[in-house]
């Protein structure tokens, strides 16, 4: 059996690829630490030091949490932190900082004397079973209690969007927790989910009920199902990709990252696939400028016939048929015309094997095997031209 956690289940769900070199092939690389993340990070450890000294009945005075926040931001800062995102936006390292003391000093401000509840756990590190077996990570960065029964599973946030109540009560990761929550502690009469959103200085809160959590913990037992029984794991390409520490593995961006190791515009021009793709769209242009010139041409030949009353029209080596046929428009409505060709028995004459349904059909093994049987699976590629998001018009 398996631990899995909420980032694990997420990982498969955003991208089966990505999942597949994290967790089964175990590919190793180098992650860098976002200026986000390490501020986030920085917050979270100032709070934990808080409630620690909290716990063992030791006050903390705002200035004293202010110093140790700056201390820890000194000892543990470095130039290779990556602040790409930030600098796009015209903020800098020191920009964070701020912003992280800011959140310290609202959260203190709010939340003192800090007697909203007893502290049971910070940081916690549990495992709980699942009913088929596996592990699921338990991480919480605040548990408490009050005496009436009512504990509460709060989360730190720092990101810059508030997390609205729909999002709040669709959250799975601290709705799992709840459960390890009420099978540790008998007496929990309820389980309240809060996310601290400091940059709001805020709370989102959420509680969910036994059915409602019944219902959660098997449809992630069912996730689970379908990545222990993948053999197939696809590529998802979305906005999520540039973040991705695996561009340089991934098939859909292993190109990309070569190129841009490449220090001049020589080498990058002398670069085969770019000489391939800068081929195949100028003939992809030319052959939809052809197409656009023959529907002119044929109106032009269609106009001609017409004026001069005439079907076959000549050029030097060739001559060109002109010919007027009759055709049907369907309607929109295409169910009633159905029912009407079946009434009068010509549907089963007029009917075609769609061929793109039954490919997507076998493909996703939603037919059974005797069908499957029927037809040959065999590799084949299409070729689809778009624009790099990273080049800009010129």
């Amino acid at each position: 059996m398996a631990t899995y956690s909420h980032s694990r289940i997420s990982t498969y769900e955003n991208c089966p690829y990505q999942y597949k070199l994290r967790y089964i092939d175990k590919v190793k690389v180098d992650v860098p630490t976002t200026i986000e993340a390490f501020m986030g990070s920085m917050v979270h450890e100032t709070l934990e030091f808080l409630y620690k000294n909290k716990k063992f009945k030791k006050r903390v005075a705002k200035n004293i949490l202010i110093k140790f926040y700056r201390d820890l931001w000194a000892k543990n800062y470095s130039e290779d932190i990556l602040i790409v995102k930030a600098e796009q936006e015209g903020l800098k390292a020191d920009n964070y900082r701020k912003m992280g003391e800011k959140f310290i000093s609202d959260y203190f401000d709010r939340m003192r004397p800090f007697e909203e509840m007893t502290i049971l756990g910070l940081e916690t590190m549990d495992r709980m079973t699942l009913p088929d077996g596996n592990q699921w990570h338990v991480r919480i960065d605040k548990l408490g209690c009050d005496s009436e029964g009512n504990y509460y599973v709060c989360d730190y946030k720092t990101n810059a969007r508030m997390k609205d109540q729909e999002e709040a009560d669709s959250d799975r990761q601290l709705a799992l927790y709840s459960i390890w929550v009420k099978d540790k502690f008998k007496d929990a009469k309820s389980v309240k989910l809060i996310w601290h959103m400091l940059a709001f200085n805020k709370d989102a809160v959420s509680e969910r009920t036994d059915e409602q959590l019944e219902k959660l913990q098997q449809e992630v037992i069912e996730i689970i199902k379908e990545i222990e029984s993948a053999t197939e794991f696809p590529r998802n390409q979305t906005a999520l990709c540039d973040y991705c520490v695996y561009k340089e593995q991934c098939p859909s961006f292993k190109h990309e990252a070569e190129l841009d190791k490449l220090e001049t515009i020589e080498e990058f021009k002398e670069d085969e696939g770019v000489k391939l793709v800068d081929e195949f769209s100028e003939i992809k242009t030319k052959l939809s400028e052809l197409k656009k010139a023959e529907d002119e041409f044929r109106d032009k030949l269609i106009q001609f016939a017409k004026q001069f009353e005439v079907d076959v029209v000549y050029g030097s080596n060739k001559k060109c048929s002109v010919k007027e046929f009759d055709k049907i428009v369907l309607p929109e409505d295409r169910e009633k015309l159905i029912k009407v060709l079946k009434e009068k028995g010509v549907w089963e004459d007029l009917v075609t094997l769609n061929y793109m349904k039954l490919n997507s059909k076998v493909i996703k093994g939603e037919l059974d095997k005797e069908i499957k049987d029927t037809v040959e699976i065999v590799k084949d590629f299409k070729l689809s031209l778009s624009k790099r998001k990273d080049v800009e018009e010129e």
